[in-house]
C-alpha cells in the first residue's frame, strides 16, 4: 500500500511540475518512467513523446518508449525507437540489443544477427545478447556457429541456465547428444523447464536407451 501511495505521490508531484513548466523534459520523462512501472502506458507513452519533444537527445526515452512497444507487441516500434536510441547514444549496447532481439522475432536473421554481434562488440558480458545470438545462428541453420556462440556464452555465464538450454539445442540439431544432455542437465538442475517435448526427444539418446 505504501508503494502504491508514494507511486501515487510521485506522479502526482510530476503532473504539478509540469503544470508549472510544460517543457520541463526531465519531470515528463520522469512521469513516464512511474505511469511505465504503474502499467498506464498510454499515459506513459505521451509523457516519452512530451520529453523527447523538449530533449531530443534523451535516448532513455525512446528506449523506454521500445520496451513499451515489445509489451504491446508492435516490433516494428520497437525497432525505431532502439534506432534513434543509438543514433543519439551509439555506444548503447542494450539498444542494439532490442534491436536484434526485435529482428530475431520478425524471422529477420541477418539483420539480428548483425545488431547482437554489434551489442556484443560494445558489451561483451552481456549475456542476453549471446543468447540471443545463439538463437539466431539456430534460425539461420548454422548449427556450428550456434554451438560456438553457445560455448562462449556459458563460459561467460556458467549460472545463467537459459544459456545452457540454448547451447543444449545447438548441440542437439548439431548431432552432438552427449552435448545436448549435458547442458540441458545443467539447465535442469539450475531450475529451468525445459521443454518437455525437446526432453522426450533427447530420451532415446541417452545411455543405456536406444
Amino acid at each position: 500500500m505504501t508503494g502504491v501511495k508514494n507511486a501515487e505521490t510521485f506522479i502526482r508531484e510530476q503532473k504539478q511540475i509540469l503544470k508549472g513548466n510544460p517543457e520541463c523534459a526531465t519531470a515528463s520523462y520522469n512521469l513516464g518512467v512511474s505511469l511505465m512501472q504503474e502499467g498506464k502506458l498510454d499515459e506513459a507513452i505521451d509523457s516519452f513523446r512530451d520529453a523527447i519533444e523538449n530533449s531530443a537527445r534523451m535516448f532513455e526515452a525512446y528506449v523506454n518508449l521500445g520496451y513499451i512497444y515489445f509489451t504491446k507487441g508492435d516490433l516494428d516500434m520497437v525497432i525505431y525507437y532502439n534506432q534513434r536510441a543509438v543514433e543519439i547514444e551509439p555506444r548503447y549496447a542494450r539498444g542494439y540489443a532490442n534491436i536484434g532481439f526485435a529482428y530475431l522475432q520478425m524471422l529477420k536473421t541477418d539483420e539480428a544477427i548483425a545488431a547482437l554481434e554489434k551489442a556484443i562488440e560494445l558489451n561483451p558480458e552481456m549475456a542476453q545478447a549471446w543468447s540471443n545470438l545463439t538463437n539466431a545462428y539456430i534460425q539461420q541453420g548454422d548449427f556450428e556457429k550456434a554451438v560456438a556462440v553457445g560455448k562462449k556464452l556459458v563460459e561467460l555465464a556458467p549460472d545463467f541456465p537459459l544459456g545452457h538450454n540454448n547451447l543444449a539445442c545447438a548441440y542437439y540439431l548439431r548431432g552432438d547428444f552427449a552435448g545436448a544432455i549435458k547442458h540441458t542437465d545443467l539447465a535442469v538442475g539450475m531450475g529451468f523447464e525445459v521443454h518437455p517435448d525437446f526432453m522426450k526427444e533427447l530420451e532415446p539418446h541417452r545411455q543405456g536407451k536406444r
